[in-house]
């Protein structure tokens, strides 16, 4: 291997913590919020889940890159993360299925990374001081212009990152000739969720993140879908209110991640931005209708309140995430609807939670 001399590079916290690293290639700066993923493999997909729209990714894993990258492993079309943060940064890899290395996709999607950083120390100090916006730059002279850009960049919460993911217009996946039809409102769907959708004989149509009830409706669906997506999930009304008329007309609905948080702002539960948030592939899950335990990928800084959610007549928790006692899933009460906090599709992650989808599809049976 050709040895590369690498620039200096930086973190810059929005509290004024600096952590020093080196860049990869690409020169600049990015912004975002800052979070870390405990993933052990799955990076790809990481980067390119809609979820981790506008936040700068520190991997916890050491080595990143070391299996390349490969075509069809994405989440999306393109990388979504501002950018990455890692420790050790592998410019070879050795998968013979891979297509390129991670250090050529990053290039193709103009995406700024750093390495050599003490990720141990970072990730303690984001654990203690919570989630905060942050600046990864190689302009290492540029301190106090820096820390005026940075003063000025949109906090998370409040934050509408749905339409930026998106799509503009409706389309579809699947067979035509399936047997059940499903409405997908996408604010930020992950791939893995539509073929997962797909297996099970249904043929979806995607709309775009504002589309009305009509809109759905016209497509005459056995069920409906609201999906994963970024940002403060408050002010999507538009979602929102789909997700009531929905409910009034007791479809069959299935909301996963921000969709999960969605329905519940449909019934009057609120939300709230977390410390550190979820994310990773192993977070421990108990399904409170059988007793059994999951292991979840999760992915995601927003939470409903369980107060207001166990005061709510119509609503019963379904799931709770063993760790912190939130809430991981709920149902509506005497209406076809239940969603979940955490990612049943994985990709990355394990499969305890594909039975949601059958689930899903069950509900559309019964209906």
């Amino acid at each position: 291997m050709k040895y590369k001399q690498r620039k200096k590079a930086l973190i810059l916290l929005a509290d004024g913590t600096i952590f020093h690293g080196k860049s990869i290639g690409k020169e600049g700066s990015a912004f975002g919020e800052v979070c870390f993923n405990t993933g052990t493999t799955g990076y790809q997909e990481i980067f390119t889940d809609p979820s981790y729209y506008g936040q700068l990714m520190v991997t916890t894993n050491v080595h990143i890159g070391n299996y390349g990258t490969k075509e069809d492993e994405v989440e999306s079309d393109d990388v979504k993360i501002a950018g990455l943060i890692c420790k050790n940064f592998s410019f070879n890899y050795s998968r013979p299925a891979a297509d390129a290395s991670l250090e050529e996709f990053f290039e193709k999607n103009n995406t700024l990374a750093i390495a050599d950083v003490d990720t141990r120390a970072l990730v303690s100090y984001i654990r203690d001081n919570g989630a905060m916006n942050a600046v990864i730059t190689t302009e290492v002279d540029n301190i106090e212009a820096l820390k005026t850009q940075l003063a000025e960049f949109p906090s998370m919460k409040g934050l509408e990152l749905a339409s930026k993911v998106s799509t503009k217009e409706p389309y579809f996946v699947g067979d035509e000739n399936a047997t059940y039809k499903i409405a997908a409102l996408d604010i930020g769907i992950k791939k893995n969720i539509l073929r997962n959708l797909a297996k099970r004989d249904a043929y979806i149509k995607v709309f775009p993140y504002n589309a009305k009830f009509e809109d759905l409706e016209a497509f005459n669906p056995d069920g409906y879908f609201l999906s994963n997506g970024p940002g403060d999930p408050e002010p999507l009304s538009d979602a929102i209110s789909l997700a009531k008329d929905i409910i009034a007309k007791n479809k069959p609905l299935f909301g996963i991640c921000l969709g999960h948080q969605v329905i519940a702002l449909a019934n009057g539960i609120s939300t709230y931005k977390m410390h550190n948030g979820h994310r990773g592939i192993n977070h421990p899950v108990k399904n409170l209708m059988t007793g059994k335990g999951e292991i979840t990928s999760q992915n995601h800084g927003f939470a409903i309140n369980r107060e207001e959610t166990e005061a709510n007549d119509n609503v019963e928790i379904t799931h709770v995430h063993l760790n912190d006692h939130t809430v991981a899933g709920i149902k509506i009460k005497d209406k076809n609807c239940f969603s979940v906090q955490y990612h049943p599709e994985a990709s990355p992650g394990p499969n305890d939670s594909l039975y949601l989808f059958d689930q899903f599809i069950e509900n559309i049976k019964n209906k």
